[in-house]
């Protein structure tokens, strides 16, 4: 199958408002997510995509910063790769992509989140070396 990977130009981050609705299965609204992918265009954040024959079917976000405990850190958001596209070691091949592409930024490190009953992605950033490090926690004010 011919896949690419690729960062996506910030003029274009619109385009993955369709994938990252399907990853939160519609709980957040198109208009939402538009608003705030507008908004993450002005911040330090890129984004990393799959495309199979021109149509976008995966996508990675990365938030670029310096923590005190690792140093130069991309945090991974809103990864995804439609289903139909699943299983065949794809996601394998786009994390070591992403990690080149970071390494070659300068970046020590990789970090994410992944939800607590998402238990097919906790076995597959194990496998991928990932550890857990602490809890997310999060409050809305």
């Amino acid at each position: 199958m011919d896949y690419q990977f690729q960062i996506l130009p910030n003029a274009e981050l619109q385009n993955i408002v369709p994938l990252v609705y399907e990853l939160n299965n519609g709980k957040i609204s198109l208009d939402v997510l538009q608003s705030r992918f507008k908004e993450m265009q002005q911040q330090n954040y890129e984004c990393a995509v799959i495309k199979h024959n021109e149509v976008l079917i995966g996508v990675a976000g990365m938030w670029f910063c310096t923590r005190h405990y690792i140093g130069k850190s991309a945090e991974l958001d809103h990864v995804y790769i439609q289903s139909e596209h699943r299983g065949s070691g794809l996601g394998k091949q786009f994390m070591a992509w992403i990690a080149n592409y970071i390494k070659g930024k300068g970046y020590q490190s990789i970090e994410l989140n992944t939800y607590v009953q998402n238990y097919p992605s906790h076995k597959f950033y194990y496998n991928e070396g990932f550890q857990i490090l602490g809890y997310h926690f999060l409050k809305k004010i």
